[in-house]
């Protein structure tokens, strides 16, 4: 008997609506949900079958129809970047949360070919709180066949914004069913056509996230097709290889092409993908703990690795000495790399040259080397790392004068305070109080003088103070109820600083006040950075160690901050969350 089928909408966090499907439960005692991710070029209806083929009926069923899909609004097969598809993911959970009353925690997720990249996306950038998810035939490589055509793609990206192709894909090599063939040919609400945007941001992700899965901390079952002529297999066995959590499943269902879940035995395919979804559903699994992860584990061995200095004598090392002689040859020229050699380039006067992006060596050379130093992807992510704080510095201050509480913002490690500064000129009505800190005291002086530039001295108190002195830190007054600290944890490998540092300002908050912190769960210089660039600790090299996003909330749910929202750039390198105290 087909299960009935509610047709809704939702608004995405842009204002774009997008499609779903809920088949509500049909058993009394309901058991949580599972949500399902289609296929690239298709839409949710293509997985309906599977909502009466599991047999799960204490189960309610979800589908999207993803931005530029089926019914949903979008250019057919785009989107403004790839990574937007994963805060539409994260958006959906949100809408679930609030007019399903379906928690994350009681949530599997079935995904196939390009949804399962968007899911293991998100779960790598976004750490949701569910309980497992199925990725069927992740399309991590897809086989373009074309020599050079990734690169091809690139070019004619550059040259314009428009560029799409269309799948060479026919039905008879997704799958041996014959009516599942018929229905692909025939199904108008299929879209062969994707943006060389799209795909290559699919390239770039995948890359990004095989490469990174050991931070990915969920229970993870992968079905793979074993005669799949749409994708490589090899990515997909790297990223199981590297999944950290003990309750991982990998299948090989030999035979069968790229539509795992729509084959003709895919009988085959439900029957361990139910056998999991029942375990799961029954006994979760106990959740890893990350707060002693500068400890132990692969990225405590990468910063490590980075923190060792080479062989003398070795052909690294001489390559990374010329590098460093480059740098300081270029701060003759260059006035921004001269702030990071002298100053350090992680220090806040860095910070503020990044944050100001402006070429101002007095020679041409010069300038030159300034807009390529500032337009590194790393500088890019910061700035962009500016707009969330700001954007999430207004929603928190939004949410305190909503709730009638006073608002007394806090930034515990300012550097010059430009960022905060601008978002506090912006606010009407103004903050209760203002108080910056900083270690530095060339920082607190730098930001003075902004303070005074900007006319906000009336309002903005900047004071010497060291963001890991708990104790300090729970004497502020008056009690801050909007905290922010940016830019700081990132820059240490050690958990328990950064405990100290956040149990700290639980001490001195109330119960609902916010916490606004930044994040890098990943970048694509950390050798660079580490070899070549000084940290403001001088004769120190810059050695990061990344946090995934789930040991972030993990060290925030520990000292009393549940995270509420979050934001993170399109490369995955800064996040910023906006996190509520809890009861004491």
């Amino acid at each position: 008997m087909t299960r009935p089928q509610e047709a809704l909408d939702f608004t995405t966090h842009d204002g774009q609506r997008l499609h779903y499907r809920h088949w509500p439960a049909t058993a009394d005692n309901r058991n949580g949900a599972i949500v399902l991710f289609h296929r690239g070029h298709e839409h949710g209806g293509r997985m309906a079958h599977l909502v009466d083929e599991l047999d799960l009926p204490g189960v309610a069923f979800f589908a999207w129809d993803a931005r530029g899909h089926g019914a949903s609004d979008g250019v057919r097969g785009d989107a403004p970047d790839f990574a937007t598809y994963a805060r539409d993911v994260q958006t959906f959970f949100d809408h679930l949360a609030a007019h399903h009353r379906q928690a994350a925690a009681d949530t599997i997720v079935v995904a196939q070919s390009v949804g399962a990249v968007i899911i293991a996306s998100w779960l790598h950038d976004y750490a949701p709180d569910i309980r497992a998810a199925v990725l069927a035939a992740p399309a991590f490589k897809v086989k373009l066949y074309i020599p050079l055509a990734l690169p091809c793609l690139r070019l004619a990206t550059r040259l314009s914004d428009r560029v799409f192709i269309k799948s060479y894909v026919r039905a008879s090599l997704l799958t041996h069913d014959p009516e599942r063939q018929r229905s692909y040919a025939t199904d108008p609400a299929i879209s062969r056509q994707i943006s060389a945007r799209i795909l290559i941001g699919l390239a770039d992700t995948s890359r990004r996230i095989v490469d990174d899965a050991d931070t990915i901390d969920t229970p993870i079952q992968l079905l793979l097709s074993g005669r799949d002529h749409v994708v490589d297999r090899r990515p997909q066995l790297d990223f199981f290889a590297r999944l950290p959590h003990p309750d991982k499943e990998c299948h090989l269902l030999e035979g069968f092409f790229h539509d795992t879940l729509g084959e003709r035995d895919r009988h085959l395919a439900l029957a361990p993908m139910r056998r999991f979804i029942l375990r799961q559903l029954e006994v979760p699994a106990l959740p890893l703990t990350r707060l002693a992860a500068h400890l132990h584990g692969q990225g405590c061995a990468k910063a490590e690795a980075l923190g060792r200095p080479l062989a003398a004598g070795s052909l690294k090392a001489g390559y990374w000495r010329l590098m460093r002689a480059a740098l300081g040859v270029g701060a003759r020229l260059s006035s921004s790399l001269k702030v990071g050699i002298e100053r350090g380039f992680d220090s806040g006067a860095m910070l503020d040259q990044v944050y100001r992006h402006r070429a101002e060596s007095s020679s041409r050379l010069g300038r030159l080397i300034d807009r390529v130093h500032l337009d590194a992807i790393g500088w890019r992510g910061i700035r962009l790392r500016r707009r969330h704080l700001e954007e999430l510095i207004s929603l928190a201050a939004g949410c305190l004068r909503d709730e009638d509480r006073d608002l007394h913002l806090l930034d515990v490690a300012a550097g010059h305070g430009r960022y905060v500064l601008s978002a506090v000129a912006a606010m009407d009505p103004a903050p209760d109080s203002v108080l910056l800190r900083d270690y530095s005291e060339h920082n607190v002086a730098a930001g003075r003088a902004m303070i005074q530039q900007m006319g906000l001295a009336d309002r903005v108190r900047f004071n010497a103070g060291d963001a890991f002195d708990r104790a300090s830190l729970a004497r502020i007054s008056p009690a801050p109820t909007l905290a922010v600290v940016s830019g700081l944890y990132e820059l240490y490998c050690d958990n328990d600083r950064v405990m100290d540092s956040l149990c700290g300002l639980a001490d001195s908050m109330a119960e609902g006040s916010r916490l606004i912190v930044t994040n890098q769960p990943w970048h694509p210089q950390l050798t660079f950075i580490a070899r070549a660039l000084s940290s403001h600790r001088q004769g120190e090299p810059w050695v990061m160690r990344c946090r995934s996003q789930y040991e972030m909330r993990q060290l925030l749910h520990a000292s009393g901050f549940v995270v509420e929202t979050l934001r993170i750039d399109p490369w995955g390198i800064f996040s910023v969350m906006l996190a509520r105290r809890l009861p004491q």
